[in-house]
């Protein structure tokens, strides 16, 4: 079946088939969060973005073959409900972003900033840090060498805006950050994973951003 990005909670994930990788969205907890299972197809290892709830639920979709690391995207509550249970059960390395590493009550085993590269098998994410949801939210990018672009972004950006801001100032944070460094250097055709809801794409939302801006979230 062709990968829509359509989940919800009690629903199966959905499975997207990459040249050199399997991504696989699924929905979970009270908030709707989403997480996705990343797998490298040349090595089999696999890495979770956001442990959001639900860890019987995680559990199934990793499998026998567990994962190497769970990278959290922020520290909000909703994306880390399940990241005790699912560490304990598979050895995962934990992975966040510096600036929000301390607000995760499971401890951070390694710290990512703005530009770091993270391995999983034959795979690399490039590591994105966006100030304003929180001081620490971390996009990852994986660049597909034989695709378009994929972007996970957490809570940072979402179809129709960018993530929940405290005030002006957050929003412009937020707000001048993805323009910076994702519109104006990601093409249209990037495919953007957000941490709730159905996905979308640069290029969807790239006429909107004057609205955005005058909107002030």
């Amino acid at each position: 079946m062709t990968y829509t990005g359509d989940v919800h909670v009690g629903g199966p994930a959905d499975v997207r088939e990459l040249p050199g990788l399997v991504l696989s969205k699924i929905a979970v907890g009270p908030y709707d969060n989403n997480a996705y299972l990343l797998r490298c197809r040349a090595t089999g290892e696999q890495i979770l973005i956001d442990a959001a709830a639900d860890a019987d639920v995680l559990l199934d979709l990793i499998g026998a073959d567990g994962i190497e690391a769970v990278i959290t995207t922020h520290s909000h509550g909703d994306h880390w409900q399940a990241l005790g249970a699912v560490v304990a059960a598979t050895g995962a390395t934990t992975m966040a972003g510096r600036y929000d590493a301390d607000d995760i009550p499971v401890a951070t085993d390694v710290v990512i900033d703005d530009g770091d590269v993270i391995v999983c098998g034959a795979l690399s994410l490039k590591a994105i840090h966006l100030v304003g949801h929180t001081p620490g939210s971390i996009a990852l990018l994986y660049d597909d060498p034989e695709g378009q672009p994929h972007l996970f972004t957490g809570d940072c950006l979402f179809p129709g805006g960018v993530g929940k801001t405290a005030g002006p100032e957050d929003f412009a944070s937020l707000y001048g950050g993805v323009v910076a460094k994702v519109f104006d250097v990601l093409p249209d055709e990037t495919w953007v994973y957000p941490g709730h809801g159905n996905d979308t794409t640069v290029g969807r939302e790239r006429g909107a951003l004057d609205e955005w801006a005058a909107r002030g979230w």
